[in-house]
């Protein structure tokens, strides 16, 4: 059990992270991982980061059930579910952090540029077989850094989807991979005790952030959503590397 001071920080970290997920739809992990990930090891901080991931998921997707894309989410699925073994084999047999690095600075810096430029129109529509390599980018990605939404949102963003649509295609997938990662790590019994506990004391955290971001992203526009999901993309770049 941790001190009362150690509650504080997995509170708050919990609850950043989801107020940002509730908002952008993704980077749970890269905003709560930021304490996380300096309190925990990694074997603790990645799956209990993908527990409050489900859980924020869980919620998104029942306040935005009228938007979801299943059958179009399903081509991201497929591709991501490919994709999930091969990282959580990483995650052990690998260096995570050079990949993780690498990542941040390739997001961070298409963040900024993006950022600079104006917005792109509406291309052609999305090519199935290719949005199947984004899914087994983003689990293969979200295996080694619990962020597996970052790539479809990219994807998305490509293609200049309004925020409804980008928050319906992406939802399910990132839910769906969350809840892969976890199930393997449950088969091969990687997820400690600890794990366990964090999850129950970051419930109420969990949920009073989710519930603020959800009412954040209905009060804003298509223009300004654009620049906050640029934005949490830098900033989750960065806070890979540092």
């Amino acid at each position: 059990m941790p001190g009362f001071g150690s509650f504080l920080l997995l509170s708050a970290a919990v609850f950043f992270g989801a107020f940002v997920s509730g908002l952008a739809g993704f980077a749970f992990s890269a905003v709560a991982g930021a304490i996380l990930l300096h309190m925990l090891q990694p074997l603790e901080a990645v799956p209990l980061m993908m527990a409050c991931s489900v859980g924020v998921q869980a919620t998104n997707l029942w306040a935005l059930r009228d938007s979801i894309r299943w059958k179009e989410s399903l081509v991201l699925i497929v591709g991501g579910l490919l994709g999930v073994p091969l990282a959580l084999w990483l995650l052990h047999n690998a260096d995570a952090r050079v990949f993780q690095q690498v990542f941040g600075i390739t997001i961070a810096i298409y963040a900024a540029y993006m950022l600079f430029k104006p917005a792109l129109g509406s291309l052609q529509p999305m090519n199935r077989s290719r949005t199947a390599i984004v899914g087994f980018g983003g689990g293969l990605i979200g295996g080694l850094t619990a962020m597996p939404g970052a790539l479809p949102t990219i994807w998305c963003e490509l293609h200049g989807l309004p925020k409804t649509e980008q928050r319906g295609l992406v939802q399910p997938f990132i839910a769906a991979i969350q809840i892969a990662s976890l199930a393997v790590m449950l088969a091969r019994q990687d997820l400690s005790s600890k794990v366990i506990i964090d999850l129950a004391l970051s419930v109420p955290a969990l949920f009073a952030g989710t519930a603020l971001g959800i009412l954040a992203f209905r009060k804003v526009n298509d223009a300004l959503f654009r620049k906050i999901i640029l934005g949490i993309l830098l900033v989750s770049g960065l806070l890979l590397v540092v």
